[in-house]
Parts: C-alpha cells; sequence; structure tokens
C-alpha cells in the first residue's frame, strides 16, 4: 500500500509525528507531501486551533507538553501562525528529502528561529544548497508541485495535518500513528466487527 505524509511546517504536531515518519521512511518508502494547511482551512470553511483564543493558548501548550513528555525538544518561533510558505516553497526547491524536511522542522521548532521570510530562511537555503533563493521559491515548478500536494490532498479527503495516507485510509495527527501503524501490520482490521460497522454508521443528528 502507499504511504504518503501530508505536513505543514506551522504545525507543532507535525514536527511532534516527524520524528516516527523519519523512522518509518528507514523501512518502507513514504512520500512526504507539504502542503499548504491555510488553503486546506479554506477550502474546509473552517477555522484553525489558533485562530481561536482560548484554543490557541490550550493547543501551543498541550503540544508542549507531549514534547516534553516524549523527550523532545520544541520551542515555537517567534511568532504563531506565522506564514509557512516560504518554507514550504524552500522544502520543494531543495528536494523534499528527509533530510530536508528535517533540517526544516529544527529550524523552525528546536531552534524557534523565524521560517516566514526569504530572509528569515537564507542561511538555511545555503546550508540546503541554494544559492539563489527568490529564483529557487518563485520558480513556477515548485508553485506548480505545491498546488498539486494540494490537490492530491483534496482528492483523497485530507481534512488536516499531519495525515499519514496508507492506501486509502488517513489517520489525522501525531497521536494517531500508533493506530496508523496497527493498520499498515493488519489492512484488515477496519473489516472486523465493530470496526466494520463504523465505516457504515448512520448519521443521527446533523446541524447543517
Amino acid at each position: 500500500m502507499p504511504i504518503v505524509w501530508y505536513f505543514d511546517f506551522v504545525s507543532p504536531f507535525c514536527w511532534l509525528q516527524w520524528p516516527a515518519i523519519r523512522r518509518l521512511a528507514q523501512e518502507r518508502e513514504v512520500t512526504l507531501r507539504p502542503m499548504l494547511f491555510g488553503a486546506l482551512l479554506k477550502q474546509m470553511d473552517q477555522r484553525g486551533p489558533a485562530e481561536i483564543p482560548r484554543k490557541r493558548e490550550f493547543t501551543y501548550r498541550h503540544a508542549l507538553w507531549r514534547a516534553r513528555r516524549r523527550g523532545m525538544p520544541l520551542k515555537f518561533p517567534p511568532s504563531h501562525p506565522f506564514n509557512p510558505l516560504p518554507a514550504l516553497r524552500l522544502c520543494v526547491a531543495a528536494g523534499t528529502s528527509v533530510e530536508t524536511v528535517g533540517s526544516l522542522f529544527e529550524w523552525l521548532w528546536v531552534h524557534g528561529r523565524a521560517g516566514d521570510s526569504l530572509e528569515a530562511l537564507a542561511p538555511l537555503a545555503t546550508s540546503l544548497g541554494i544559492d539563489d533563493m527568490q529564483a529557487a521559491l518563485s520558480s513556477p515548478e515548485v508553485k506548480a508541485t505545491l498546488q498539486a500536494n494540494f490537490e492530491e490532498a483534496m482528492r483523497h479527503g485530507v481534512y488536516g495535518v499531519p495525515t499519514l495516507a496508507i492506501g486509502g485510509e488517513l489517520f489525522w495527527g501525531d497521536d494517531a500513528h500508533d493506530f496508523a501503524m496497527d493498520y499498515l501490520r493488519d489492512p484488515g482490521l477496519f473489516a472486523d466487527g465493530e470496526m466494520a460497522r463504523l465505516g457504515e454508521l448512520p448519521v443521527g443528528l446533523s446541524r447543517v
């Protein structure tokens, strides 16, 4: 089954899942698909967690608490949410390799550096072998790749990041990683008993 990871550098939960994705990529072929989370929210007419005041505060503290529980470093960038488009484009321009993705996550979430402008990311771009950052990030190919990633996410029904897609099933959130690994080991997991019934459960009440 194909394995695809949809992510955006703006999400601390993508950083929390990243070590597990990196390990998985050492064992199986994993396609890394950076995408613009904000565009997804707009498409679905939803507000993100950071756009709801009390939820924003809780979300940030929860992410930090989870990182500390795992022994992971996590330092928020200077402001959040921030515009992740420069970081996403840099990722694509540098090849979206495991090394590139890891370098960007560490820049933003280990060192807490800004990633919302060409100027902020310039030192990292140089270390990734990109000399003309302006040309690289504004290239039609880079923009087209990000757009294609977004369209692919829409076709598969992705509704948040991080999402690990295994075959036709979607596993949303870093806390669903173990669930995803169980499904990967046993693709018949959803065909059994109550799991199967839940796939056909009728909607009892709708607010729409």
